[in-house]
């Protein structure tokens, strides 16, 4: 399993309404890592998404505590042995933890690595949900593109493994 997530300087990700950020480059590289995988999301960030709809070309799960949610094209588990039967009946071998900020903190622990966009500058917006600090846990950066600008933010892509 892997994370792939965008954060500010302090690991922030959003304000609990949204993103801290509209970058159209992490966008299209999240686009590009996930399409034809497994995506696993909680349900505020399923609603998040243009017209609260699944995300095309993957397959959607929603991890959520309310028993009655229901959405079309969407797989709905309720707890982490739910996930890991069906992610086993699907035959998924590399599913992605898109968020929010709960999902990230429970599913961390069965992620191998994690994709993190960092973001130098400060969002505009305070950040109130945060990825957990994957250098203080003891994760390694394995890989880091060259720097990115856009829409006057410098970012890069990095890869975390676990140690």
């Amino acid at each position: 399993m892997k994370s792939i997530v965008c954060v500010s300087p302090d690991w922030g990700i959003g304000d609990g309404a949204g993103m801290l950020y509209h970058i159209p480059g992490d966008l299209k590289y999240f686009k590009e890592q996930t399409a034809g995988h497994t995506v696993i999301m909680g349900r505020k960030t399923l609603e998040s998404l243009p017209g609260g709809k699944p995300l095309p070309k993957r397959r959607n799960i929603v991890l959520t505590r309310d028993r009655r949610f229901r959405r079309p094209g969407i797989y709905v588990c309720h707890d982490l042995q739910e996930l890991q039967e069906l992610l086993a009946a699907l035959g998924e071998e590399e599913p992605f933890v898109i968020g929010g900020g709960e999902i990230y903190q429970m599913l961390l622990p069965f992620c191998d690595s994690c994709l993190v966009t960092r973001v130098k500058e400060k969002p505009e917006i305070q950040s109130t949900v945060f990825f957990p600090n994957l250098k203080d846990l003891g994760w390694k950066e394995n890989k880091k593109s060259a720097l990115q600008k856009e829409n006057g933010l410098s970012y890069r892509f990095t890869e975390w493994v676990r140690p």
